[in-house]
């Protein structure tokens, strides 16, 4: 066994040849598309890197946005029984002014009622007094004569009413 030494300097030319050719021809195309590869795969992490951030601001914005309604409704919410409450006193204090009126002129009615009756009273006493002393004194004086001195009578009679009252 022997070595050649052409064969072995053969076997490195054809090798170091092999070798060239494979880096200029397949060794750099080779890396080129891993290279290719490797941007794309890191472009395509960088998006979706981009994507989910975009995705978490979106949803940050919504939550501030629902929170933001949230409140509003609230108000709106606070707001309306504020106006019930209010809308509700003042019918309240409608109601009550309307019922001191209707009292108010109740008592109005009352007192025209009762000055009314006195009146009315005022002249049936006039009237029996007139019958009375007509029978009385048996002498007939004229009705006018009769009416003002009955009147004058119960008048005098009030004024000394009035007078142990107060």
């Amino acid at each position: 066994m022997s070595v050649d030494i052409i064969q072995i300097i053969t076997h490195v030319v054809a090798f170091l040849i092999m070798l060239w050719v494979l880096r200029k021809f397949a060794w750099t195309p080779f890396l080129g598309i891993l290279e290719e590869r490797r941007a794309r795969i890191q472009n395509d992490f960088d998006t979706a890197a981009a994507k989910r951030r975009e995705a978490e601001e979106t949803a940050a914005r919504y939550t501030a946005q629902m929170k933001e309604i949230e409140n509003e409704k609230r108000l709106r919410i606070q707001d309306g029984a504020n106006e019930g409450r209010k809308l509700a006193e003042e019918i309240r204090e409608e109601a009550r002014s309307e019922a001191k009126k209707i009292i108010d002129k109740a008592r109005e009615d009352i007192q025209r009622d009762i000055a009314k009756a006195q009146v009315e009273l005022k002249e049936k006493i006039v009237d029996m007094t007139m019958t009375a002393t007509e029978r009385v004194i048996r002498q007939s004086l004229d009705q006018e004569g009769h009416r003002r001195l009955v009147s004058n009578f119960i008048d005098e009679l009030e004024k000394a009413q009035a007078g142990r009252n107060n």
